[in-house]
């Protein structure tokens, strides 16, 4: 799996503990991007060594999210669990090298120390009894006890890096005790997976979230006892919600698949996401093409993002008027069919979404504009009082006798305006009086776009049916 350091290589690698949330999806987007950008490749990792947290629906869920996203990966998914060989043998290999250690430390023991040390309010941190060192005589192994394998991390110096993101960071040596790279049961930990990984596949450029920049300086020590390469890092600052408290559920804090199921289309979630954290000017909204062309790393702001649902609903508005009606129809059959409406052959949902694409901000708002195309309403009673009232019930029978002449082919908006024009004209009355009237009966609300366009999509012999059962 290892590739030439010449080709950038990004990656994406998820613990799959839950689901797919918005700030790991800008966090692969940008990956994404990045490798697009520089014509490299992007890595997708299922980090799962959590045997105890991981489930197969989380793993569904990160693939689902990223299909829906169409970030696409160039390799993987790898799986952490299929190599736990590989880990192993690095292990071995450092043991024989002397970079790491066996430490026969009981946990009994390390709790002790640590309450010691938070009563002298200094740092908890492990104290290296079994480091071996060039004159110290180690303890005699207990017996019975399975030993975990500790990183022997160097005790001087400074480790830092050029962050991408954040500009130079760097950490005293000192702060960074042996951390533990296997556990007893023989499993390795996330800080000497990643490592491996990112080594074995060729990663030239980590982008993930600021919650890592304690686990950098580690990372990099280790690659560097390995003679691996250090690939460059980037800390992407956290998502806030919009009263700048840290992202909850509340805010959007939700699954990816969760804007699926509310309507949004990805491709607005994705322009949202771009722009969290990074802009190209004042550009508001751009295709991915545009965006992978314009994405660096240099207008990444170190700040936090705040999230705003009323921008992305914006946005999703904007893409859903410049929406393919056939890709809309799909849309509205599909959420029509989850609630139980299933033969949607009839009226043509293309023509529904034409309709209504410039009225509304979500797919599912779409779908509700549709739904008494195919479902006939009920309007409340105090709808049919105030609007059907005798003199409007009688000129919809009036209207029904025109469209009864009118031919099924030539079921036009024309021929429709035709019909009320004469309708009105022959009653003495104004477009209000009978529009809104035929709007309750048709649809069950007296507002909807143009009446004779709605009329023609319904068509002719169910807009005739409701009609006819208007006053019952």
């Amino acid at each position: 799996m290892s590739a030439s350091t010449s080709v950038v290589k990004t990656r994406f690698a998820p613990s799959p503990t839950g689901y797919l949330h918005i700030g790991g999806a800008r966090t692969a987007l940008f990956s994404w991007a990045y490798a697009r950008r520089h014509g490299g490749r992007f890595v997708l990792r299922i980090e799962d060594t959590d045997i105890a947290r991981s489930t197969p629906d989380a793993v569904r869920a990160i693939f689902e999210g990223m299909r829906w996203l169409r970030l696409d990966p160039d390799e993987g998914p790898y799986f952490q669990t299929q190599r736990l060989w590989r880990y192993k043998e690095v292990i071995q290999q450092m043991l024989a090298a002397g970079t790491a250690y066996y430490c026969y430390m009981s946990k009994e023991e390390l709790d002790a120390l640590r309450a010691e040390q938070e009563a002298r309010k200094e740092k908890p941190r492990y104290d290296g009894r079994w480091r071996p060192e060039p004159g110290k005589t180690l303890p005699t192994p207990p017996s019975g006890v399975q030993p975990v394998v500790r990183f022997k991390n160097p005790k001087t110096g400074k480790v830092g890096w050029q962050d991408l993101v954040k500009g130079w960071i760097e950490f005293d040596n000192a702060e960074l005790d042996d951390f533990v790279i296997a556990r007893a049961d023989g499993t390795p930990t996330y800080n000497f997976c990643v490592v491996v990984d990112d080594w074995d596949m060729g990663i030239t450029h980590v982008i993930r979230g600021d919650d890592h920049v304690n686990n950098t300086p580690r990372q990099i020590n280790l690659l560097r006892a390995l003679g691996a390469p250090v690939p460059a890092y980037g800390h992407l600052s956290m998502i806030l919600g919009p009263d700048g408290a840290k992202l909850s559920k509340r805010h959007g804090a939700v699954s990816v698949m969760q804007y699926e199921e509310d309507g949004y289309l990805p491709e607005a979630v994705l322009n949202y996401l771009a722009r969290l954290g990074w802009s190209h000017g004042d550009d508001e909204i751009f295709s991915m093409e545009q965006f992978v062309a314009w994405f660096d790393l240099d207008h990444i702001t170190a700040s936090a993002a705040q999230f705003n649902t009323e921008k992305l609903l914006w946005l999703n508005a904007h893409y859903l008027k410049q929406c393919d009606d056939e890709r809309l129809a799909h849309e509205i059959r599909r959420r029509l069919a989850r609630e139980g409406v299933i033969d949607t052959a009839r009226p043509d949902a293309a023509r529904i979404a034409a309709l209504y694409k410039e009225r509304v901000k979500t797919l599912n708002e779409l779908a509700d504009a549709a739904h008494p195309f195919y479902v006939p309403p009920h309007p409340s009673p105090e709808l049919k009082a105030q609007h059907l009232t005798a003199e409007a019930l009688a000129a919809l029978n009036d209207l029904a006798q025109r469209l009864q002449c009118i031919e099924a082919s030539e079921f036009s908006p024309e021929a429709v305006s035709a019909a009320l024009k004469a309708t009105l004209a022959a009653r003495g009355l104004k477009m209000p009086q009978l529009a809104i009237p035929l709007r309750v009966v048709l649809l069950g609300q007296p507002q909807s776009p143009a009446i004779d366009r709605i009329v023609a999509v319904l068509g002719k012999e169910e807009t005739l049916r409701r009609i006819e059962t208007a006053g019952q």
